[in-house]
């Protein structure tokens, strides 16, 4: 039993190698410091991609899925590689948003509005969405804009799940890390994954979650990590890390770019110029 539960350690920790190393030399990453005129707004965004299917892209034979990150309050949009990491290798054009900006008001909570009245933070977070999603069909055309995944930890995750209901039509996907407002959307085919905190300090609001059975039944994926809130995040000490971008990789397995699998770090990225 000791050698079996031993060799899975070590596939574990073969797997976050794997992740890292497709980080390092497999993925490219670029920072986009966009401007939108029309609010006088700079919204600064994170890129990665996997080289391959870049190219696939830029040549016309493949359309990239897209993953939108958004941050949580005082967590930068830089502070997620770990999720941006396991997107881009399964194939995704990745795109981490810095929501908000330091001359943005405080974030706020009044008891007794909807959403304790943080709706304004979510349109403004929505309107950063739409932009950069608009502004990356100008810098990368042959991705796939109309099933976005919006993944988002703490507000972002609120921010996520808001946009989602309010873009059905847009969105196929949503994966939130201890969002404690927006209640998961029932009665839809969307594919929703969330990862809960164990947090004295972040109490989740009534009906955000809802119950097992419940979730269950509507294909909504609950996964309680232990963690501390602000851990789901590269804060977090690696063994969170792991354990989310597992239960990620196998909801993304599971999805309908199931034939994007992570890139196996062993075997060097070439392209087959035959592709081209």
């Amino acid at each position: 039993m000791k050698r079996a539960l031993a060799i899975l350690a070590c596939f574990g920790l073969l797997a976050v190698g794997e992740y890292f190393a497709v980080s390092k030399w497999a993925i490219r990453h670029e920072t986009l410091n966009l401007f939108d005129a029309a609010r006088q707004r700079p919204v600064s965004v994170d890129l990665a991609v996997r080289r391959d299917y870049e190219m696939k892209a830029d040549n016309g034979l493949w359309k990239l899925p897209v993953a939108i990150i958004s941050n949580g309050n005082t967590v930068k949009n830089t502070e997620y590689s770990f999720l941006a990491n396991v997107l881009a290798a399964r194939g995704y054009l990745v795109a981490s948003i810095q929501q908000d900006l330091p001359t943005d008001p405080p974030l706020m909570t009044r008891i007794g509005l909807p959403y304790v009245g943080r709706r304004d933070v979510y349109l403004r977070c929505e309107e950063n969405i739409l932009f950069v999603v608009g502004e990356l069909q100008k810098l990368q055309p042959n991705a796939d804009y109309n099933h976005l995944t919006l993944v988002g930890h703490s507000n972002g995750g609120d921010v996520s799940m808001y946009v989602a209901k309010q873009h059905p039509e847009l969105v196929s996907k949503v994966i939130t890390l201890d969002n404690l407002r927006v209640p998961l959307w029932l009665g839809h085919k969307m594919k929703i994954l969330s990862f809960r905190s164990k947090d004295p300090n972040f109490k989740t609001d009534p009906g955000v979650l809802p119950p097992p059975g419940e979730a269950t039944a509507e294909g909504i994926e609950i996964v309680n990590t232990g963690a501390l809130h602000t851990e789901l995040s590269d804060r977090g000490p690696d063994s969170v890390k792991q354990r989310i971008q597992e239960a990620l990789d196998r909801f993304l397995g599971d999805s309908a770019s199931s034939d994007l699998a992570p890139v196996r770090a062993t075997a060097p990225m070439i392209a087959n110029p035959g592709d081209y």
